[in-house]
C-alpha cells in the first residue's frame, strides 16, 4: 500500500497538509504515516529531566495526534499509523522515507507569512531533484472546499 507521510508539528499549515493526505489516501487506497520529530536539543539537560521532558513531548504529540487521527478515522475511512522520531527535522524525514519503503509520497504545509514557506519545504525543495518519493506542497490558506476539490 502507497503511503502518504505527512509531518506533524505546531505549525499552521500542518492542517492543511493533514487533510490533503488523507484525502488522497482514501481517494487512491493508500494509507497515512504521520511522522513528528522531537528536536535534540530539547533535551540537553540532566539525564533525569531529560527523561521526564522526552516522555512529556511525546505525550504532547500522542494528544495532537489523536486529534487528526479521529477526523482521518471519522471523515476519511483511513487509520492513520503514528511515527516518532527525535533528531533533525530533515536527516528524520530522509531516514523515515529510506526505513519504510511504502512511503510514496511526502506531504508539507507551505507557511502564507512573508517568512516564506517555511523551513522544511525551503530545505526540502532544495534537494528535491535527488529525493527517492516525489513532494506535495500544499498551499497553508487552501480551503477545506478546494482541497476535497483537487484530492
Amino acid at each position: 500500500m502507497r503511503k502518504f507521510l505527512v509531518i506533524l508539528d505546531d505549525s499552521r499549515e500542518c492542517l492543511n497538509a493533514m487533510r490533503f493526505a488523507a484525502m488522497r489516501a482514501a481517494r487512491s487506497e493508500g494509507g497515512v504515516q504521520i511522522l513528528s520529530i522531537i528536536p535534540p536539543d530539547e533535551f540537553n539537560h540532566w539525564i533525569g529531566v531529560g527523561e521526564v521532558m522526552r516522555a512529556e513531548a511525546r505525550e504532547r504529540i500522542e494528544v495532537h495526534y489523536e486529534v487528526f487521527a479521529k477526523w482521518m478515522r471519522d471523515k476519511q475511512n483511513i487509520d492513520p499509523e503514528l511515527v516518532i522520531r527525535e533528531g533533525e527535522a530533515v536527516a528524520e524525514i530522509l531516514a523515515q522515507v529510506k526505513e519504510d519503503p511504502e512511503v510514496g509520497v511526502l506531504v508539507l504545509g507551505a507557511g502564507t507569512d512573508k517568512k516564506g514557506p517555511g523551513p522544511l519545504v525551503a530545505q526540502l525543495t532544495r534537494n528535491a531533484g535527488s529525493l527517492p518519493i516525489p513532494i506535495t506542497i500544499v498551499p497553508g490558506d487552501m480551503s477545506k472546499e478546494r482541497l476535497e476539490a483537487i484530492t
